[in-house]
């Protein structure tokens, strides 16, 4: 037992405090001492306080110390501060006045004008306090009293999670508060319990709280959330609220409802939970509604059932092995859109169960797809169950290089289209060398050998997807040699690298037209996969023949700029008949040219355009801009895409296409800021028949204006969809969201 700091006498004490003899101060040191260290301390248990004062005073027959002056006691986390502390031995009480500031052993502050406290530091009556809370909120009350169970009962009470200075240290009242006439604060539970309350917003009182009970740690616990109101095309005017039931410290359910002046309510849950090796979280919508015929835009039948639901989790089963599922399913193609759930057209259904170790990996999958698309087939969709992946990496077996061993099985099925099964395995060693001079040299070797079998092909409308029913097998080999040499120096007060590149890969002839396309249609050349082994995506397709492909990396740095591009093309040494489509850049033996250019200046201007150019002409076949200008408050940002194949329509994948993206906020006096976005498609005719457009056909468009401080989030927005898709029809939304922020709502 110590005293961390002992008391300090002036040696000029006040004209209201009389010089004391050495015996007095004895006497005070004496009683200051028994204070601090405790007749019968705990066994075990030490208690190290600092007291100090500028001045102390001894009353001896009451026994009573009085310190006078920056007056501080403390006792671990825990201390007082004050202008004067008067203790009371013998009824074991301290009374602090003037200025008092009280910090608990959770951090929470507590100021007031005068304070009650026990001899063990706990609070007792207070007036005019201040309670300003770890977590950032802040309770305030004309005065309050300490009760035996620990709590602490305030009268006419107001709370505020909001901060009441600006930034810039100037006063400010507070977005929202909520005042009470009684208060009770408990801070073992780290909740606050309003009796006769009111919320008000901006200063206004809006809501009567009848009771009310939040939380100050920011933690969740059980109550109604802020509703928030919409108008639609659609549905009419919404109003839409939800409960928050905290059922355990580790599982919730949120339970929600759609009112609108149109159509039917609409009913939402959603469950979450953690455990110790994994999460699960699961959603519902559900509802009863007419359908729309998605062609003719008329209501078709009775009200039918509609619905959604998405649940997805992911468990480790050990060091190893994990599992992870998730789905998604909607009752029509149309519900998500019509409720302003999502704009997804395609849904997925995905199981995998996974093993991971050092050096190697394994994966048995399953997937599903439901299509939203109104003019796609489902029967044409595929399910992929079992896709089973093995992959081992084997260190320096080699001449120094790594093997990667793999094996592959995926099996395909439609109810209304083509079936298809595949099995592979393959062997592909890589070595990595630096030359003397700094030459990056890669060599590469790969031998895979495929086995496939395929059902009902002449019912997938591409001819160039189907391959040949029955049983087909193939072989591929390659072998690549790439070689990069990094080149660096100064340059305008910064650092430049230049990086020229080469690349030779050598494949044998593959049997590519037997074997069905499934995975590999998506095929455009890119900056990303110029240099690829194969540049179709997926399995089913390979590159065959020799070429050779070249280009140059440059990348320049220096404070606050990073400035980066990159261009290259390939050739092809033979001239056997090529199989990638008409424009994709590669159905020549010289390939379009390709690159990337990006520019960021510090997180205010970000700047990428990729392209490629025509072989021939230099014509732009892709075109693709994305750019931001501003700061997290104030910005615009632009994205544009032009495919421009110059091809006819023959593949779904490969249609011409321009797209236009602005988006923009600006920030203005402290809190509030417009925004507004816009998606145009600027496809014609002649580019895709299938379109109705003219060159010029805006899809969506948004404006809004929005408040934002550090508790409130509040914005108003008008959007207007220009395209109807069956039930989810074109026209204005009006959406005002309101959200409050360190407010833990319990009932």
């Amino acid at each position: 037992m110590a005293l961390a700091a002992p008391a300090n006498a002036q040696d000029t004490a006040p004209d209201t405090a009389p010089p004391a003899n050495d015996a007095e101060q004895d006497d005070i040191e004496e009683a200051v001492s028994d204070y601090v260290e405790g007749e019968a301390p705990p066994p075990g248990e030490d208690r190290e306080i600092a007291f100090e004062a500028d001045t102390l005073e001894y009353e001896s027959g009451p026994d009573i110390v009085i310190a006078r002056g920056n007056v501080l006691l403390s006792e671990g986390d825990r201390s007082v501060r004050a202008d004067l502390v008067r203790w009371d031995r013998p009824a074991g009480r301290i009374d602090a006045s003037g200025n008092v500031r009280y910090v608990d052993g959770d951090g929470n502050q507590l100021y007031a004008s005068e304070l009650e406290l026990t001899d063990t530091f706990e609070t007792g009556a207070l007036e005019d306090l201040l309670l300003v809370l770890r977590e950032g909120g802040r309770l305030a009350a004309e005065r309050g009293e300490r009760g035996g169970d620990g709590r602490i009962a305030l009268i006419r009470g107001a709370y505020s999670g909001c901060a009441v200075t600006t930034p810039d240290g100037c006063p400010k009242s507070p977005s929202w508060k909520i005042t009470a006439e009684r208060v009770v604060y408990d801070p073992d539970a780290n909740k606050v319990r309003f009796e006769d309350g009111y919320f008000s917003l901006f200063g206004q009182r809006l809501v009567p709280l009848p009771t009310l009970e939040l939380r100050t740690d920011g933690g969740p616990s059980s109550g109604f959330l802020v509703p928030s109101v919409r108008i639609s095309g659609s549905n009419g005017g919404e109003v839409s609220g939800s409960y928050y039931w905290r059922l355990a410290e580790n599982r919730d359910l949120q339970l929600g409802a759609h009112v609108f002046t149109d159509v039917l309510p609409m009913a939402r849950a959603t469950y979450r939970e953690l455990s110790s090796n994994g999460a699960f979280q699961a959603t519902g919508y559900v509802t009863r509604s007419r359908r729309v015929n998605p062609f003719t835009g008329t209501a078709q039948g009775e009200q039918d059932f509609r619905g959604y639901i998405a649940a997805n989790g992911r468990y480790q089963l050990s060091e190893d092995w994990q599992f992870t599922g998730s789905t998604r399913i909607a009752s029509d193609r149309t519900f998500l859109r019509r409720y302003d759930i999502s704009r997804d057209d395609r849904l997925r259904t995905v199981a995998e169960l996974e093993r991971i170790d050092a050096d190697s990996y394994f994966v048995v999958a399953g997937f599903a797809t439901q299509t939203l698309r109104l003019d796609q087939s489902q029967g044409q969709v595929p399910v992929a169950l079992p896709l089973i992946d093995y992959r081992r990496r084997i260190d320096e077996p080699l001449l120094g290089g790594t093997v990667t061993l793999r094996g592959n099985s995926l099996a395909i099925t439609r109810d209304a289209g083509q079936d298809t099964q595949r099995a592979l395995a393959s062997a592909q060693w890589d070595l990595r060398k630096v030359t003397g001079l700094g030459q990056v040299v890669r060599l590469t070797a790969l031998a895979r050998g495929d086995v496939y079998h395929t059902a009902d092909s002449a019912q997938t409308d591409i001819a160039s997807y189907r391959g040949e029913n029955g049983w087909q097998g193939r072989t591929v080999g390659l072998a690549a040699l790439d070689v990069s040499w990094p080149l660096a120096g100064p340059i305008f007060g910064g650092t430049q690298v230049l990086t020229p590149r080469l690349q030779v890969v050598a494949t044998p002839p593959i049997r590519n037209t037997a074997i069905p396309n499934e995975d590999s249609r998506a095929i455009d050349l890119e900056d990303v996969n110029l240099f690829s082994l194969n540049r179709f995506p997926g399995d089913d397709r390979f590159e065959d023949g020799t070429r050779v492909t070249y280009g140059v990396d440059w990348e320049m740095t220096r404070p606050d700029w990073r400035v980066s591009a990159n261009v290259g093309q390939s050739y092809r040494l033979d001239d056997k008949q090529i199989i990638f489509p008409d424009g994709t850049g590669l159905a020549d033996r010289f390939s379009d040219i390709v690159g990337r250019a990006r520019v960021r200046y510090k997180d205010m201007i970000s700047f990428t355009y990729r392209f490629r150019f025509d072989k021939d002409d230099l014509t732009p076949r892709r075109t693709e801009i994305d750019a931001t200008i501003g700061g997290r408050r104030t910005y615009a940002e632009i994205g544009y895409l032009r495919l421009d194949r110059n091809i006819p329509l023959t593949n779904e994948e490969l249609g011409d296409r321009e797209e236009l993206r602005v988006a923009g906020r600006i920030a203005f006096a402290d809190y509030w800021s417009a925004f507004g976005s816009a998606v145009v498609n600027m496809t014609n005719r002649d580019e895709d028949p299938r379109l109705q457009a003219d060159g010029f056909q805006p899809i969506r468009t948004r404006l809004g204006i929005a408040y934002q401080d550090d508790c409130i989030d509040l914005g108003l927005t008008w959007r207007r969809d220009f395209v109807s898709q069956g039930d989810a029809l074109r026209g204005d939304t009006i959406e005002l969201t309101f959200r409050l922020l360190n407010l833990g709502l319990g009932g």
